[in-house]
């Protein structure tokens, strides 16, 4: 795995968990300035899947497993996106919450990749 990637996913991820966690504490729910910012973490995810596949595909392997790898790949791509959609259900500061716990979780996902990976 790119440990740059991982890293700035990681990251951004958290960043978008304190932006939402703050409309939350202000008692807002998420709004459209937020959706663009779960693109672009979902998109940092989608460039993680590929390079994991890729690199797979080229003979790589993790130092723990290649199926737990792919479970945690596509579990950390799926995260945000579902967070997203559960905050459009849920129209009120609750929606942010769920964006920033998913935030959260992708960070935490992130580091259990790496050491999957074998950093």
């Amino acid at each position: 795995m790119l440990d740059a990637l991982t890293v700035a996913t990681a990251v951004a991820a958290l960043a978008l968990a304190a932006w939402c966690g703050w409309a939350a504490h202000r008692d807002q729910p998420t709004k459209d300035w937020h959706f663009i910012g779960m693109a672009v973490v979902t998109l940092l995810a989608v460039i993680q899947l590929v390079v994991g596949i890729v690199q797979l595909a080229r003979g790589e392997k993790p130092g723990q497993g290649t199926t737990i790898f792919v479970a945690y790949l596509l579990g950390a791509f799926a995260c945000i996106p579902a967070a997203g959609f559960m905050s459009l259900a849920e129209r009120t500061r609750w929606g942010s919450i769920t964006v920033a716990a998913g935030g959260v979780v992708l960070a935490v996902l992130e580091v259990r990749l790496y050491d999957i990976w074998g950093g």
